[in-house]
């Protein structure tokens, strides 16, 4: 079985496969299931055909549940530990009964209260890659980096990321300690990392890029037709882009990659991770099925060249995308 290229996520010397596993949809969401509901069976399935495929990435976090899906992680890894580079977030404020406030939290003591936490639902000592998932408005940045770094003194993370914060943010945290990556938003469908750019500021300090919802949260399959094609209790019907006229404008820039896509004799959704890999970025799509898993794994060997990419860029060009990425708390 074909197995997927690794490369190295920024300059620190973590090695990753170009594609990870994104595992947040294996699990209930706090406010409601994302992509509908999983089988863990078919979850852990998914998570064991990675590791035979090489896919050696698999992204997490503790509020995917709360904490339900880095216990899931805990439960397929056994025996498995080293053949997996474990990625996982903090930084929503958490009780230890899994209830979350809407409030974020980078405090320091909170930081080491919740590596601990991890590592115990995991089932490992140790986490190779650790994100603070929000910025804490309350606390300095290089206060949470210090912590963070600590633990990697300490022997329990082995390197650090911040995930969706600004260039400022991330030259001050990067400062207190290199970070490896930063983990944001980014497919043909949101391309705002090239409008902020920090897409380019991440190369400039040598920090790695990780794509999460490089396939729009599934819209740039093409397989999402009406609104109705959404589960009752997914997540996604919550989100504006997916909502009225903002759903019907949307799927127009779909149906055009649809059409690109069978010209080229591969799928919308191959086509859009294909066009991520080429921005020279890893990226983590995210799925709980074995059949999907092996089709965007396919998506690592197909090479677009720079006429293509020209085309796709046209195709579906930045600010494209109609309506906001995520619903509006409270």
């Amino acid at each position: 079985m074909n197995t997927i290229k690794q490369v190295a996520l920024g300059s620190q010397g973590l090695q990753v496969s170009v594609e990870g596993l994104g595992c947040m949809g294996m699990s209930p969401a706090p406010t409601g299931t994302i992509y509908g509901p999983a089988d863990e069976a078919e979850s852990i399935a998914t998570i064991h055909q990675a590791q035979e495929l090489g896919v050696t990435m698999l992204d997490t976090a503790d509020i995917y549940g709360p904490f339900h899906n880095e216990e899931l992680i805990g439960r397929a890894l056994v025996g498995r530990r080293d053949q997996f580079v474990i990625a996982t977030k903090f930084g929503f404020n958490i009780d230890d009964n899994g209830n979350w406030d809407y409030r974020f939290n980078g405090r320091p003591d909170y930081v080491r209260r919740s590596i601990e936490g991890s590592l115990r639902r995991l089932k490992t000592d140790y986490v190779d890659l650790y994100y603070l998932h929000r910025l804490d408005p309350a606390t300095p940045i290089e206060e949470t980096v210090g912590a963070m770094s600590q633990l990697v003194a300490e022997g329990k993370v082995r390197y650090i990321g911040l995930s969706e914060v600004d260039a400022d943010t991330l030259r001050r945290g990067h400062a207190v300690h290199p970070l490896t990556a930063l983990e944001s938003e980014y497919s043909l469908f949101d391309r705002s990392v090239e409008e902020t750019g920090m897409l380019a500021f991440c190369r400039e300090l040598g920090i790695g890029f990780v794509a999460y919802s490089p396939l729009g949260r599934g819209f740039l399959s093409g397989e999402i037709k009406s609104p109705d094609d959404f589960a009752p209790d997914d997540s996604r019907r919550y989100f504006p882009r997916y909502m009225g006229d903002n759903f019907y404008k949307n799927l127009e820039l779909v149906e055009k990659l649809k059409s690109w896509a069978i010209s080229k004799n591969t799928t919308p959704a191959q086509l859009a991770l294909a066009w991520v890999l080429a921005q020279e970025v890893v990226c983590i799509p995210g799925t709980k099925r074995r059949a999907y898993l092996e089709a965007n794994v396919v998506a690592a060997s197909l090479t677009l060249n720079p006429a293509e990419r020209a085309e796709l860029d046209a195709l579906m060009p930045v600010g494209s995308a109609v309506g906001d990425a995520y619903p509006s708390f409270g």
